[in-house]
């Protein structure tokens, strides 16, 4: 099989496995999973979504965390991990959302990479979900799992992207990814796959 075969095969499989593919982050708008994405980073998103309540009932929206103190904006996301670098981005984000964006999160992938502490997997994340826009977010269970599978044999979470951008059908790779991240939780996970019962593994490297 080809790697576009195998990409198209993985596609349709866990289509059928996960048919409502929704991100696991909690948040009502745009700017709320700007900030839970942030968060997320080094952190699982369910303890991002134990702290993100408290957060956003006390900074609503994008002039509160502009205007925030961010000792104080700390002290809320601690259990996330890395919070003082966090805190830091969180209201440098902010700043500059309302300083260049008219305090709108925006929808192009150039722009976001443009704000303090957003990377292209959020970046990604953001133009797929909110925007409806073709994006492959590339997070430790999209490198794990398309590698198993062959599609690349890369690390560098750039050069991966740009390869499944070119084997995954532009309107199914958003929702590909965030399947990848429940099919990692429950069956490709990094230690002890559970490769016997494994709907993918007829096609899959590891078991070449």
């Amino acid at each position: 099989m080809t790697k576009h075969e195998i990409a198209l095969k993985a596609v349709e499989t866990l289509k059928s496995l996960y048919p409502d593919a929704i991100c696991s982050l909690e948040y009502s708008d745009p700017f709320e999973l700007l900030i839970a994405t942030r968060l997320s980073a080094q952190c699982t998103d369910a303890r991002v979504n134990m702290v993100t309540p408290a957060l956003f009932q006390r900074f609503k929206g994008v002039d509160d965390f502009a205007d925030a103190d961010v000792e104080e904006v700390g002290e809320y996301i601690k259990s996330c991990g890395l919070y003082k670098t966090k805190a830091k981005d969180l209201v440098k984000m902010a700043q500059q959302l309302r300083e260049h964006f008219d305090s709108k999160v925006p929808d192009s992938i150039e722009a976001l990479t443009t704000l303090s502490g957003v990377g292209r997997k959020t970046a990604n994340l953001i133009v797929g979900d909110v925007y409806g826009k073709p994006a492959v977010v590339v997070d430790t269970h999209c490198i794990r799992i398309t590698k198993r599978l062959g599609l690349h044999n890369e690390k560098d979470a750039s050069k991966i992207e740009r390869i499944l951008k070119a084997l995954l059908p532009p309107e199914e790779s958003n929702d590909f990814c965030h399947r990848l991240v429940l099919f990692g939780r429950e069956t490709c996970t990094a230690r002890n796959p559970k490769c016997d019962t494994c709907p993918l593994a007829v096609f899959c490297t590891k078991n070449l």
